[in-house]
């Protein structure tokens, strides 16, 4: 047994000085800006970030800060890309165990008889058992790096799916924030509209009246009334519009749209500073970024595998244990052992296959280097989207609040001269449809001010 100890310590020391067919590895370059082009209401110190991970808590919501917490355990998307990096983990480690040797344990018995006219060797025919117990060893020598290589594979492979899985989370909790602000932009819209259904039908039952004592003509009441069922009708489509934005928040969490309900709230937020730092951290924030890296770590790594087959695989074999027909199996007299076979094997024709595998690899490094590129390249786009959106959302913003207060202001003085006598109805119908659409445009923008300020900390990776 010492030979077969001094044997494996051999073979183990020899593999672990073997050569890898591996290119080394650096992570592909990509030239970043020292700043953001487009700038805006991004803050790079002074702002309270809140705790990891939890971005979401910088818009002081609540209800969404609640609604978020309940993605990690109830989204199933969530839960199926958890699942895909337990697979990638559970391959790091069955491809882990190719370093190290498999053993077997095993044992037989069996009653045997031999017959006397046997070829070969004929004598008397005998009857007998034959009883054993023992262990067999078989392991690769990784001359060539091929078994570390496969590793080094698999665990990035493992780690870009990782980064997957956190790139789902917060695609998933952007994904949630971005249906909840916009349904309260129509929570928003709705309360206007209820609004806007009160003054039209003040203005209804004014113009009825006023026909009915003489003042004001047929056309004016079917005017009136057009408008007020126009405005029914939109809330009824806005309504829609919101129960559409519920449904999508409870099938994120997890839960039964039939059972899952969030009060209508007048309660637009205003967007927050978001702390965007500076272009370098992008690579290291943005899960996908990470992801695509890794996948070119594998894909360097699966070069030195497809390589080592170029060259001979080497097997160390060794069994021992205990043989006996009658007696005591377990005695030292009973027992064996065998160190061996030593083998190599290395194809000599293969009519090209190996050394296309070898190039097949190569194209796959460069194919996953390209996309990493890619990848970096579409983050910085996005990032730099949303900067400039959100830079002339607030100029949108405050020249859409003086549009309002003209529009209510020229909706005020038509009701006015109406009821004077001094205009049509047709004047009131026009400045209140302009009013309305000023209202509702600066509601819009910002409903949009606040899926940007989300789509942003997606952009950037979340907030850390």
């Amino acid at each position: 047994m010492r030979a077969n100890k001094a044997a494996l310590i051999a073979a183990t020391a020899l593999a672990l000085t073997g050569c890898s067919m591996a290119p080394d590895y650096h992570r592909p370059e990509i030239v970043t800006a020292p700043a953001y082009k487009e700038g805006g209401p991004w803050q790079t110190a002074g702002t309270d970030v809140p705790a990891a991970g939890k971005w979401w808590e910088i818009f002081a919501d609540s209800t969404l800060s609640g609604l978020e917490e309940r993605i990690e355990a109830g989204s199933p998307s969530l839960a199926a890309a958890a699942a895909r990096y337990e697979q990638a983990a559970a391959l790091v480690r069955r491809t882990r165990a190719d370093l190290l040797p498999e053993v077997d344990v095993g044992g037989s018995t069996q009653r045997d008889r031999v017959s006397a006219g046997r070829p070969l060797s004929p004598g008397n025919s005998a009857t007998y058992n034959n009883s054993q117990i023992g262990a067999s060893l078989a392991y690769e020598i990784d001359l060539f790096g091929r078994v570390r290589n496969s590793v080094k594979a698999s665990e990035a492979d493992a780690q870009a799916s990782e980064a997957d899985l956190a790139g789902v989370r917060l695609g998933l909790q952007a994904q949630l924030a971005a249906a909840y602000f916009d349904m309260r932009g129509l929570d928003a819209r709705i309360v206007l509209l209820r609004q806007t259904v009160e003054a039209y039908q003040r203005a209804f039952d004014l113009t009825d009246t006023r026909h009915s004592g003489g003042i004001a003509s047929g056309i004016d009441v079917s005017r009136a009334q057009s408008q007020l069922s126009s405005a029914k009708a939109e809330l009824d489509a806005v309504a829609a519009d919101r129960a559409r934005d519920e449904h999508a928040i409870a099938v994120l969490i997890g839960e039964n749209p039939s059972s899952f309900s969030i009060p209508v709230a007048d309660t637009q937020l205003a967007p927050p500073a978001i702390p965007a730092a500076l272009p370098s951290t992008l690579l290291e924030r943005r899960p996908d970024i990470a992801a695509a890296e890794r996948r070119v770590a594998a894909a360097n790594a699966q070069i030195g595998v497809a390589k080592a087959a170029l060259f001979p695989s080497v097997t160390l074999g060794a069994q021992g244990g205990f043989q006996a027909s009658s007696g005591k199996l377990l005695s030292a007299a009973n027992s064996f052992w065998a160190l061996g076979p030593l083998s190599a094997a290395l194809a000599i024709f293969d009519g090209g296959a190996r050394r296309a595998n070898v190039r097949i690899s190569r194209a796959q490094y460069d194919e996953a280097a390209a996309n990493y590129r890619e990848t970096v390249l579409t983050a910085f786009r996005e990032v730099e989207d949303d900067l400039a959106a959100g830079r002339h959302l607030i100029d949108q913003e405050r020249n859409q609040r003086d549009a309002v207060a003209a529009a209510e202001r020229t909706r005020d003085l038509a009701l006015t001269r109406y009821r004077d006598g001094a205009a049509d109805y047709l004047e009131v119908t026009i400045a209140q449809t302009a009013a309305l659409d000023a209202e509702r445009a600066l509601l819009d923008t910002r409903s949009r001010q606040l899926g940007i300020a989300t789509d942003t900390i997606r952009a950037l990776g979340g907030l850390y």
